[in-house]
This record gives structure tokens, C-alpha cells and sequence, in this order.
């Protein structure tokens, strides 16, 4: 089965000054990112959004995948985009968010800032420790998709959340959170006061555990986990061409 439609990668190219990388949830796809794109580009940002492996097809398909093999593509696309812009940031949604803080733990200054919108790096749900056992057992449980206030919105995702990718993703929450003193880059981190998928403390955990001296907390107080498709999105869009103005290099002056 191919790639559904909607769920394609996108990317705009603009200015090679500012670059910003996008990168999408857990079991969701592009179209989550597809509008906070469509913005950055309208303030003449070169975007990149990925499709990560496993995404946007069937949800077994997701299974067959790793933490390191998401990684591997944000990774890539972030390379590509230093290649060719002076400045680059990274913005993620939930999951998307732990991507964006393993990427600024691993290119320090190279990346300008990063976005973070209801980023996860923890669950506190007493059957997350039983994910590499249940796995064995059985192939998925009920989705955790589609958790916006936004009436008639609805987010292209699986149906199902695979337990085995699951159990993926709790390594890699291990993992950024060993790490997060290493971010020292400014940071927005725009989450939702009532959030049914990604609880309060992870944004309490990334905030603490940076040391970035420049941070931004913004709490959208009219949307859930999919912010970026929920009342509040136009937040995290304004606030996101703002923040990336800011922390811009400036461009060098000619004789």
C-alpha cells in the first residue's frame, strides 16, 4: 500500500537564510504540520516536513520500524537543510517534539532554536513499562490520535497506535531525557492546558532539564494534544515566524 493521500512529505523552498525543519507525531503524518508550514513559508522560510518511516501507510507497517529509523530521517532532512540555509530551525508536534530535542542534543549551536508543541519524553501510565512485553502479545491498541477541541477538524492518523513502535518510542523518551542538559539553544515550548495524550509533566520535565538560558513558555489554553490543528494554532505559527526573526543570523551587509 502506497502513501495516503494527504500524507505526503512537503517542503517550500524560500530563502537560504532561514530554514526550518518541521517534524510530525507519533502515528500521524505532514498533514499535521501542513498549515504551520504553508505560514512559515508565507514569511519566506525554506520548509522541509518528512514523512517518517513507517507513517502514512497501514498502521503494522509502523511496527516494523525504530525510534533510531524516525530519527534517521528528521536527521537527514536537517542535514539538507544546513547545506543550504545560514540559519536553521526545528519544530516538532508531540513526539515530533522529542525528535526536535534529540536533534538539538546532537547539533548544539548548529540548529538556531527550536519549537516545541506538546513535545513528549515520558508517560506516566502504569502499563508504559509493560509496552516491550505487551508487544509480544499483542500488535496494537486503541489510537491516541485525533485529541483536538476544534469542531470538524480531524487529524490524518492511524487508527490503531502499534505497540511494538510504542515501546520504540518510550527508549527514545529515555534517551532525550538523559540528554536534555545538553539543548542550550532558545526554546519555544507552546503546550496545552488540557492535553489527553501527552501529560502536563513533560513539558515540566523539558523545561527543568534544558539549560538553555533563553526559553519561552506559552500555554495554549483553547486546544488539546494536536495544537497545530486545533483553535489555537494561529499561536503557534505567529509565535513561531516571531521567534525565528528574533534568533535569525543577520544577514551580512554589502560594501
Amino acid at each position: 500500500m502506497g502513501v495516503l493521500a494527504g500524507a505526503e512529505p512537503f517542503g517550500h523552498t524560500g530563502s537560504a537564510e532561514t530554514g526550518f525543519l518541521l517534524c510530525h507525531g507519533f502515528t500521524g503524518t505532514p498533514a499535521s504540520m501542513r498549515a504551520w508550514g504553508d505560514h512559515l513559508a508565507g514569511a519566506g522560510f525554506t520548509v522541509r516536513c518528512p514523512l517518517l518511516p513507517g507513517h502514512g501507510t497501514r498502521w503494522p507497517d509502523l511496527n516494523r520500524t525504530t525510534w533510531e529509523d524516525w530519527y534517521g530521517a528528521v536527521r537527514e532532512a536537517l542535514l539538507a537543510l544546513l547545506s543550504t540555509c545560514k540559519t536553521v530551525f526545528v519544530g516538532g508536534l508531540s513526539m515530533g517534539g522529542t525528535l526536535t530535542l534529540r536533534l538539538a542534543e546532537e547539533f548544539g549551536d548548529r540548529i538556531a532554536g527550536i519549537v516545541l508543541v506538546n513535545p513528549s519524553v515520558t508517560r506516566l501510565r502504569w502499563d508504559t513499562k509493560l509496552l516491550p512485553v505487551l508487544g509480544r502479545i499483542v500488535p496494537s491498541v486503541p489510537a491516541i490520535a485525533n485529541d483536538i477541541k476544534k469542531p470538524g477538524e480531524t487529524e490524518l492518523a492511524y487508527p490503531r497506535t502499534p505497540v511494538r513502535a510504542a515501546a520504540s518510542l518510550a527508549k527514545l523518551w529515555a534517551v532525550v531525557r538523559a540528554d536534555l542538559a545538553k539543548v542550550t539553544q532558545p526554546v519555544l515550548l507552546l503546550h496545552s492546558s488540557v492535553d489527553h495524550v501527552v501529560e502536563p509533566v513533560n513539558s515540566q520535565l523539558v523545561l527543568r532539564g534544558v539549560s538553555s538560558t533563553d526559553v519561552t513558555e506559552v500555554v495554549l489554553e483553547n486546544s488539546y494534544h494536536v495544537a497545530t490543528q486545533d483553535n489555537d494554532a494561529e499561536v503557534i505559527f505567529t509565535r513561531s515566524v516571531e521567534f525565528a526573526k528574533t534568533h535569525a543570523a543577520q544577514p551580512e551587509e554589502t560594501a
